[in-house]
């Protein structure tokens, strides 16, 4: 058990393996019980914690200023809070910048997700790096009245994320039209008023920067539910397909949604597929998906693009990966990480087909691979 010198501790994050860290809880009361992950990204926590690919995961923030930023309605990359709860070092200080609407902790409980401060993060990480995403129930109580052993309970009864299609729980209700460019000094997002390409993005769990970034490389986006089929897709007729990052085991959302990739790729229209859309259009062309140890998340992560030796430094988000070692012929690994060497990008050969596991959008993160949206552009420009 691990306990910090608190007279009253009002939140518990309790391990499955029956480790027991106490600290200061602030956001919603409660309890929810997810999969552990840490984020070592300096910035961005509110795109953080509206990453749909969040979904069924708490995460631990290795940076100890988290909140002090405060958050606003344009840093959401959903309607709402979809990661299961943050975990923190230091508790969050009033906001200091001009862009602040509210108190983290305000947003976090209208939203009725749970946080807990003052838990020794390094440690917290060594743990997840040496023995894998843990299972965690975390709870809040103002009080500090915790069921230590109804909470492990809960932990060890999670059956974790592999298997688990959660693609189905994010991705958008019904089709819409996304026109939005990425926000830029002064006037914040804009439209795109003059598109070139028609473009139909497939909504795994679709982050609103990256509809942003393709709307800014002049695409006209048509937005598609998880479910679509290829019927639909190509019914509007497009230049170009998407396919959405999002949560859970691809091969679990892979079962209705290669198919319709499989579909897709009868046509001579150009795809590009970012994390988990990335990991589906490999099993659509016949490689494997593999569970990784403690996943990638952060903005700091090089990678390789194996076909100019430019090293690019990425915002990932992602704890399954493609088995670069089942490829087929005639698909190229594109991107390799230069941390663990698993795979982050692939192409067809000869097609304007492609997918990266980094985020190109950042959100939060560099820009290195921004260049990856005016590429898909290009493609369907050369198709025009």
């Amino acid at each position: 058990m691990v306990q910090d010198a608190l007279s009253t501790p009002t939140a518990c994050l309790a391990l499955a393996d029956g480790t027991l860290f106490y600290g200061r809880g602030f956001g919603a009361t409660g309890d929810t019980v997810a999969e552990l992950c840490f984020n070592t990204a300096m910035t961005g926590y509110q795109e953080i914690m509206t990453d749909p690919s969040y979904a069924g995961q708490v995460v631990t923030f290795t940076f100890p200023h988290i909140g002090n930023t405060g958050v606003t309605p344009e840093d959401d990359e959903t309607a709402d809070p979809v990661a299961a709860g943050m975990v923190v070092k230091w508790d969050p200080t009033e906001p200091s910048n001009w862009r602040s609407t509210d108190t983290l902790s305000n947003w976090l409980a209208s939203r009725g997700r749970i946080a807990i401060g003052g838990i020794d993060t390094r440690r917290l990480t060594r743990a997840i790096r040496q023995q894998g995403a843990p299972h965690v129930a975390l709870a809040h109580d103002p009080e500090g009245k915790f069921d230590t052993e109804a909470l492990i309970a809960k932990a060890r009864a999670f059956t974790g994320l592999e298997g688990l299609d959660l693609a189905k729980d994010v991705t958008c209700a019904q089709s819409y039209h996304w026109n939005e460019m990425r926000w830029a000094w002064p006037e914040g997002y804009s439209p795109q008023e003059n598109p070139k390409h028609k473009v139909v993005a497939v909504d795994f769990g679709a982050k609103r920067n990256i509809l942003r970034c393709l709307a800014s490389a002049g695409c006209d986006v048509t937005v598609l539910p998880a479910t679509a089929t290829a019927d639909e897709v190509m019914a509007h007729d497009p230049d170009g397909v998407f396919l959405s990052n999002g949560p859970g085991d691809p091969a679990a959302t892979g079962a209705y949604a290669v198919p319709m990739i499989k579909g897709v790729l009868e046509h001579d229209v150009p795809v590009f597929g970012i994390c988990l859309g990335h990991q589906m259009l490999a099993l659509a062309l016949g490689a494997k998906t593999i569970k990784m140890n403690h996943g990638h998340h952060g903005a700091n992560h090089p990678v390789k693009d194996n076909d100019t030796n430019k090293v690019e430094i990425t915002s990932m988000n992602h704890g399954f990966a493609v088995d670069s070692q089942t490829l087929p012929e005639g698909i190229v690994e594109s991107h390799v990480s230069l941390f663990d060497g698993s795979n982050c990008g692939i192409r067809i050969a000869d097609r304007p087909v492609f997918s990266v596991q980094h985020h190109p959008e950042a959100s939060p993160g560099p820009q290195d691979s921004f260049y990856l949206f005016e590429k898909f552009a290009n493609y369907m420009a050369e198709r025009a």
